[in-house]
């Protein structure tokens, strides 16, 4: 069985071909999710269409196509119900259309960290696991739940998606979504100059070039014991480990799997978050792991074969 998986980031459009588990072939676009999604559309389906052909693949073959969506998604109508300043047309496109008009096969779609959960849960580092937490670190801060065997959507197909949104500082920065003190506002690659630049422990000149600076630059500094940088760093990691302890608290997890870019730097921010959260969470029974992705860039393309797997698994995600 093959199946498209198309994962809609902030900043990159990724798209695979799936078969038993593994990508087949894979693509990257630049996302220009300020444009749009509608902008975006004719060279997504250049790029599938090129996929299935340069790997041989009849459309006939295809089981389906599953989008990950930044955002909150109806997934019994497969429609988009709010974004968060990308792809700000999606709440009016009918992609599910899009899809029958070009390929004629089944269409899925979820919000993305839920998707890249199930990939983790499905084939990656919580394979086998009932209870699963999955955080991303990146242009914004995304999660996904497993609870007790199934994924998490809740009445308004929020649960467990919005753990970016959890507030740790009800006097803090606001926060894109219109609140304040959310973990994304005070830790996400997209906030990090505003983290930066409003930072008074931080000297003048490293305020100054805030807007240059990325998470990549940030540890790397650190690792070279620049002071402004460790300082970021190092509060940048408390913030996440707040967030995980809240998560470890709300769900009961068995394991929190981390994921995003900046786990290039997982050496540095795994021991840091395990000690902390270890120190601080409330776990009298036993202590909850803290992995990193197995499956990185490739975990919500992944999960597109758990959504067309069987009408029985397919069942069970639009009666949750």
């Amino acid at each position: 069985m093959y199946t498209i998986g198309i994962d809609l980031g902030g900043t990159f459009v990724k798209i695979g071909l799936v078969e038993s588990g593994k990508v087949l072939n894979f693509k990257v676009l630049p996302a220009h999710s300020e444009k749009g999604l509608r902008n975006n559309l004719p060279e997504i389906k250049d790029t599938i269409n090129n996929l299935l052909y340069n790997s041989g693949v009849q459309i006939t073959d295809l089981a389906g196509i599953s989008l990950a969506f930044p955002g909150i998604v109806d997934v019994k109508h497969y429609q988009v119900l709010a974004t968060n300043d990308k792809y700000d047309d999606a709440c009016d496109l009918n992609l599910r259309l899009w899809c029958e008009l070009n390929w004629g096969v089944p269409f899925y779609m979820d919000n993305d960290t839920r998707l890249a959960t199930i990939g983790e849960w499905e084939c990656g580092a919580a394979q086998g696991l009932n209870n699963v937490v999955m955080m991303t670190i990146g242009t914004g801060i995304g999660t996904g739940v497993v609870l007790d065997g199934r994924v998490l959507y809740g009445e308004h197909y929020q649960a467990g998606s919005l753990g970016g949104h959890f507030v740790i500082d009800y006097k803090g920065r606001k926060c894109s979504c219109g609140n304040v003190g959310c973990v994304e506002a005070l830790s996400s690659s997209f906030f990090l100059p505003y983290i930066i630049k409003e930072n008074p422990k931080l000297s003048a000149s490293f305020r100054e070039n805030a807007d240059n600076y990325d998470f990549e630059k940030i540890f790397n500094w650190a690792s070279h014991g620049d002071v402004d940088a460790l300082i970021v760093r190092n509060e940048c990691m408390d913030v996440w480990s707040a967030a995980i302890i809240t998560y470890i608290h709300a769900y009961d997890p068995q394991v929190i799997v981390l994921g995003g870019g900046v786990m290039k730097s997982k050496d540095v921010i795994l021991p840091y978050i395990r000690e902390r959260v270890g120190k601080l969470a409330w776990c009298p029974s036993s202590v909850v792991k803290i992995l990193a992705s197995e499956l990185g860039d490739n975990a919500a393309i992944l999960a597109s074969e758990y959504c067309f797997k069987n009408k029985k698994r397919r069942n069970e995600i639009l009666s949750a």
